[in-house]
């Protein structure tokens, strides 16, 4: 009975702070529309977290490829001072991407809602 009790307890304090991890995590990014995503963008630095297979089967045009995995590493190319517009497939790696880049000192950091899977703008694919 006692061991149910504990392990019980560790769930809802793992589930509570998960929960609280992701609102925190949120608050640094900004989800837009694509309509909002489209308007803002070319002024932006437009960042594709995807892995790079995922980046040659198609992305949108004119971003960069800066996979999540690598991130950490390449944190140098991406300015401070400009907005930063992110998508990854389907909207989860970018939560992840926006907290690193907030602690960073990055501001205005941004997501396309549905992530590239919801995108009907114009893409490109490796080798056209």
């Amino acid at each position: 009975m006692e061991a149910v009790l504990v392990i019980g307890i560790a769930l809802i304090v793992f589930i509570a702070y998960s929960v609280i991890r992701y609102f925190i995590q949120k608050k640094h990014l900004k989800t837009l529309t694509e309509e909002e995503f489209k308007a803002g963008y070319r002024k932006a630095q437009l960042i594709d977290v995807r892995e790079p297979k995922e980046f040659d089967g198609g992305h949108i045009l004119g971003a960069r490829n800066i996979p999540l995995t690598q991130l950490r590493y390449r944190m140098t190319e991406i300015r401070k001072d400009k907005p930063v517009y992110l998508y990854d497939q389907n909207g989860t790696r970018t939560v992840r991407a926006a907290s690193m880049l907030h602690k960073k000192g990055c501001q205005d950091i941004n997501q396309l809602k549905g992530g590239f899977k919801a995108w009907s703008g114009k893409i490109k694919r490796k080798g056209n």
